[in-house]
């Protein structure tokens, strides 16, 4: 009788930026997170991002239950991140009015 393997590895993986994402895709933890966290099914979830097998959704998710708290601490941790972002550029560019600065460029041209 053939002894089947009892470990796995979690397809997580960090890129350059520190932002972590699921296997060899592009598509992030937090994708995954959010829309487990909104009701959707592993299979919805395999449906929405192609590239992630359903076996890794159900991995990604499984990690997710058994550490809830770092992983909602590592979500935290990036959404402040983007929040600063967001507030240095908008200060650094004033979108206000920017619909009507883009048509009088356009106008222009």
């Amino acid at each position: 009788m053939a002894i089947l393997s009892t470990t796995e590895t979690i397809p997580l993986r960090p890129d350059s930026q520190g932002v972590i994402r699921i296997g060899k895709t592009r598509v992030t933890l937090d994708s995954i997170v959010a829309a487990f966290t909104e009701g959707a099914t592993a299979e919805e979830i395999a449906q929405q991002y192609p590239s992630v097998p359903l076996a890794d959704v159900y991995y990604v998710i499984g990690y997710y239950l058994r550490r809830q708290k770092e992983v909602d601490e590592y979500l935290s941790k990036w959404q402040n991140q983007a929040s600063e972002t967001r507030k240095y550029n908008e200060a650094r560019l004033n979108p206000a009015g920017i619909r009507k600065r883009l048509l009088a460029r356009r106008a222009t041209k």
